[in-house]
């Protein structure tokens, strides 16, 4: 169990991040991607990336292991604006004594399974070629595993950002940690959280920022030795069939079917984030009617849902604010 304490000025600097960061998510899906048959939600996912690999990330595959820690400076604290190109360069940029350390500090790492690339020495001692040569590993991984699927991971890690500003307008900072159970439990001043290992963090006035992530899975992560304001990562709910990869007739074809007067006043609604029952009753339609909208425009990728406690919460993706915004979208009658 990971023990997070908490000051009065850490409770007023707790920070949401609304993006997935490309770092933790290249970290994170590294190890579902070698946890076969674990994790169903990614099995399709899996399957049509291991063929896109081969030949990429020899020296990434070195750093990031199947468990355990992983060098720190892989993932350097809070996420700027999600871009990867902006993401890898913090990592090149990182200074010479950090590399040291944290790579020092993995080859001591008793759940170390392989053995450190040859090119780990020369990255530890701020190689220019060795980090060329991580920075096209990272961006080469990004392009293969991620990018093709970064508007699907997008839509997810929103509707978990929903989920969470409404814990937060509702409920206040409380409201926001309940919302994170059974993953983590807030006892004030301390939050419990589900952890391999047994540690105290005391943020001593740094704040704390909680960052989703899409491939985090069962439990949150935090770095070993965090520098500056500390970062939880955190699992997001998942949809299955999320990486199926639709055809760009199927796509259409689901686009076709969402036009009309209820589903455009569906997702204007969505926009703040709606459950089922809240919808029924502005709309003043059923909530059956309403879950066969919110399927059709969840196919067409313009809407997510996630489920907490005995509500299901939808909210807009980035595509259906697109065609929201579009000036072709009036709707005919639904």
């Amino acid at each position: 169990m990971l023990r997070v304490h908490f000051t009065p000025e850490d409770i007023a600097r707790i920070r949401l991040v609304a993006v997935p960061d490309p770092l933790w998510e290249i970290a994170n899906s590294f190890t579902v991607l070698g946890q076969a048959n674990r994790h169903v939600a990614f099995e399709e996912w899996r399957r049509r990336v291991r063929p896109r690999l081969a030949g990429i990330g020899r020296l990434l595959a070195g750093l990031l292991p199947m468990r355990g820690y992983f060098p720190d400076f892989l993932t350097p604290g809070a996420c700027g604006d999600g871009a990867p190109e902006n993401a890898v360069e913090r990592v090149l940029t990182t200074p010479r004594a950090r590399l040291r350390r944290d790579l020092v500090r993995f080859a001591a790492s008793p759940l170390r399974r392989r053995p450190l690339p040859p090119e780990a020495r020369a990255l530890a001692e701020g190689s220019p070629d060795a980090l060329r040569l991580l920075g096209a590993d990272l961006h080469a991984y990004h392009r293969a595993a991620l990018a093709p699927f970064w508007p699907r991971v997008r839509a997810q890690v929103d509707a978990d950002g929903a989920v969470r500003a409404r814990a937060l307008r509702d409920g206040g900072i409380e409201g926001l940690l309940a919302s994170f159970r059974p993953m983590m439990r807030w006892r004030h001043p301390v939050l419990e959280v589900d952890y391999p290992a047994v540690r105290d963090l005391r943020l001593d006035g740094r704040g704390l920022v909680l960052q989703p992530s899409f491939f985090c899975v069962r439990r949150p992560i935090t770095l070993v030795e965090p520098e500056g304001t500390p970062v939880l990562v955190h699992p997001i709910q998942h949809t299955l069939g999320w990486g199926g990869g639709r055809s760009a007739a199927h796509r259409t074809k689901a686009l076709g079917a969402v036009v009309g007067r209820t589903r455009a006043a569906l997702l204007e609604e969505v926009v703040s984030a709606r459950t089922t029952g809240e919808l029924a009753r502005r709309l003043d339609i059923s909530e059956a009617a309403v879950s066969q909208h919110t399927g059709a425009l969840r196919a067409a990728g313009l809407l997510s849902s996630a489920r907490r406690s005995r509500s299901v919460l939808h909210a807009i993706t980035p595509a259906g604010l697109a065609l929201l915004d579009s000036p072709h979208s009036a709707p005919v009658d639904a």
